[in-house]
């Protein structure tokens, strides 16, 4: 289809993928905010350049900042518009772009770490805005873009933000990346992390072992239940992930620490499981036991607002070229916040590829260009 004949905005997927590298090659772990910064630095002066209004807000308890950029284009400041949801950071460790996750381009296939889980999405967004903008083109709707740096670690600073600026807004959507063949996301689970400790007795494991209570032992058969609670037909899963304890082989363990995850599907299940996990009880009366943590991310369903967006963008899908199946998924995003109150939330609307937070993290190079189009398009039909 030629794409001046079709009205369809004229894309450049490789000045897409040097917008995206740029990105990338600034590594931003999140605990480290001084370093998300540095994209955030980026990324400020990029969208500024654009006519775009910056507010940005301090980091605090070790993350970065907050970085909030509207484009009015007229609208007035109370109506709502769309937003448009990112987070700059990334689960890798500074260093991990020179090895082992280098950028490599071979084929169809980039890679690099964060490139899929969301610098390609995050970029795309912007780069939609930025073609707007080139064309001397308008949205219907005020855009605003929130880029958030901590979303790998549950949003600590940034949730409050994030459900008060959806709350301004008429839709909301989030770059995060798209599924098996482009595929966005319109349901997420829910996630719940708990700390749960053990405090038992050490004691001389060869001289006076039944002087001793072990953490460990204890934790142990906590591990056995708490594993025990997955139920597939349900949804429900909960993984032991972490685990810490002892100080010797021949040391009665006094302390055990592990970290437990829990997915859930529905608000009545998150509701049942936290309250589970959150009651647990000590097999052994003279070990102590503390449960910590509980919802994260509450889960969110396909209602009748999600749907209503999902088949606008799909029909928008439709005429570029390409089929917009959606999909859910078991793991958590900011997009979870926004749905839960009550804002048509469309996710996924990034990169296809594949190997999020792993040493194979690919986008589909393929997959930037009809998604980027559909962001051109999103921006210039919503009402």
């Amino acid at each position: 289809m030629d794409e001046k004949a079709s009205n369809q905005p004229v894309i450049d997927p490789e000045e897409i993928l040097e917008g995206i590298k740029t990105w990338v090659d600034i590594e931003t772990p999140s605990h480290l905010g001084e370093e998300v910064n540095k994209l955030v630095d980026v990324v400020e002066k990029s969208i500024q350049a654009l006519g775009a209004e910056i507010v940005r807000v301090p980091g605090r308890d070790g993350y970065g900042d907050i970085l909030k950029a509207r484009t009015s284009w007229g609208h007035p400041n109370e109506e709502k518009g769309i937003l448009v949801l990112s987070h700059l950071d990334t689960v890798h460790p500074m260093g991990i772009i020179d090895d082992p996750l280098p950028w490599k381009r071979e084929g169809d296939h980039v890679q690099g770490p964060g490139i899929y889980d969301m610098k390609a999405g995050a970029h795309m967004a912007y780069y939609a805005y930025q073609h707007l903008v080139r064309q001397g083109k308008t949205s219907k709707l005020p855009i605003t873009f929130l880029y958030v740096p901590e979303e790998e670690v549950g949003s600590p600073t940034s949730q409050a933000m994030i459900e008060d600026e959806a709350k301004k807004h008429k839709y909301v959507l989030v770059t995060e990346p798209a599924r098996d063949g482009n595929k966005c996301v319109t349901e997420r689970k829910g996630a719940a992390r708990f700390e749960i400790r053990t405090t038992g007795r050490q004691a001389h494991s060869g001289l006076r072992h039944q002087d001793g209570r072990s953490a460990i032992l204890e934790m142990a058969r906590q591990i056995v239940d708490i594993e025990a609670m997955t139920d597939y037909e349900k949804g429900i899963t909960l993984n032991v992930g972490e685990i810490q304890g002892g100080t010797g082989v021949n040391v009665v363990p006094g302390e055990c620490v592990i970290g437990v995850d829990l997915r859930m599907p529905t608000p009545a299940l998150a509701e049942e499981y936290v309250d589970k996990i959150l009651n647990l009880k000590a097999y052994n009366p003279d070990v102590e036991l503390e449960v910590t943590g509980g919802l994260n991310r509450p889960p969110y369903k396909k209602d009748e607002g999600i749907t209503a967006l999902y088949e606008h963008a799909r029909g928008l899908a439709a005429e570029i070229g390409f089929d917009l199946q959606d999909t859910a998924t078991g793991g958590g995003s900011d997009g979870n916040f926004t749905a839960a109150v009550g804002v048509p939330t469309l996710d996924g609307l990034g990169a296809d590829g594949h190997g999020a937070h792993t040493l194979d993290e690919t986008i589909y190079f393929s997959s930037i260009e009809p998604m980027t189009k559909l962001w051109v398009r999103l921006f210039e039909t919503l009402e």
